[in-house]
């Protein structure tokens, strides 16, 4: 995916005038020959989160559409006060681009997590958040995002699903159990281990790879009275809007996700997937559960 992202962005620069890049060292060898064509539209401003989105913020005053991009846990929680007074405040837009996400860094620590982005970006009003669930995904997205003039946060992963689903973002049925089956909603990468954990019960999966704004018509006209909600970053961060959905609906809500207790542990990605439930054994265990315990 940060391959996509750099080659698309490369590309993008080259062809809009009005696009700009912002970075805060993060991918800044990458940019390097983007750098040398369009110096006055590639800026690097070293370690300096904060002032990266106040730059942002200022290109983007000028008429300018930036992109910002950085480690999650950079571009979203540190900066998170830069983005609510130097973009949302100014009434500017921006598209914020992170890459390591939830635990993809595990090795790193907790400096280098960042489960919670998608809940903070969400207290903001207005954001369209993308997670692609595979590199094929993420040109058309990062264009999509830029060729708009509303804010826009492009969550990418070293984590995905075996092939690109085609999608405008509306939850697309990816297995039809049939009317009034349960529902499983699977946002990004956590498609597939959804796919295996409930290849042989009665449920329906739908995939999206844009859960702000979160497709409630479409779930609406998929959700029996039992709904779950997988998402590869912290749990029932889009559980409200499943309840805002449904209100005038008796439904039962599981929601799947990075947990909030921190482990404390090391470890890689995969081992991460595992400790929150979130491989296709875990997923498994936690739906077989939810559905008995409705009968």
């Amino acid at each position: 995916m940060r391959d996509a992202f750099v080659d698309t962005t490369t590309a993008l620069l080259a062809e809009q005038p009005r696009t700009a890049l912002v970075l805060a060292d993060i991918s800044a060898a990458s940019f390097a020959p983007a750098a040398g064509r369009h110096p006055d539209r590639v800026l690097n401003v070293g370690i300096r989160e904060q002032l990266m989105m106040g730059v942002a913020g200022g290109l983007a005053l000028t008429g300018l559409r930036p992109i910002v991009h950085s480690y999650a846990p950079f571009l979203v929680d540190r900066a998170y006060e830069q983005i609510k007074l130097d973009l949302d405040h100014q009434g500017v837009s921006a598209v914020l681009v992170g890459i390591g996400a939830s635990y993809d860094r595990a090795a790193a620590g907790q400096t280098h997590w960042s489960p919670a982005d998608v809940a903070l970006i969400d207290t903001l009003a207005g954001w369209t958040v993308h997670v692609p669930g595979h590199a094929g995904e993420v040109p058309a997205l990062l264009r999509a995002a830029v060729a708009g003039d509303g804010p826009a946060y492009l969550r990418l992963s070293t984590l995905g699903n075996d092939r690109p689903r085609g999608t405008d973002g509306s939850l697309a049925v990816v297995r039809d159990a049939g009317p009034g089956a349960p529902l499983l909603v699977a946002v990004g990468p956590a498609l597939d281990a959804a796919v295996t954990a409930v290849a042989d019960l009665g449920v329906t999966v739908a995939y999206t790879h844009r859960p702000r704004p979160f497709d409630s018509a479409g779930l609406r006209a998929l959700a029996g009275a039992e709904v779950i909600l997988v998402e590869p970053y912290l749990a029932g961060t889009s559980a409200r809007l499943v309840g805002d959905a449904l209100a005038d609906r008796p439904h039962r809500l599981l929601s799947l996700g990075v947990g909030r207790e921190e482990l404390r542990r090391y470890g890689s990605a995969a081992d991460h997937t595992r400790w929150h439930g979130l491989d296709a054994a875990g997923l498994r265990r936690s739906v077989s559960a939810f559905l008995e315990a409705g009968r």
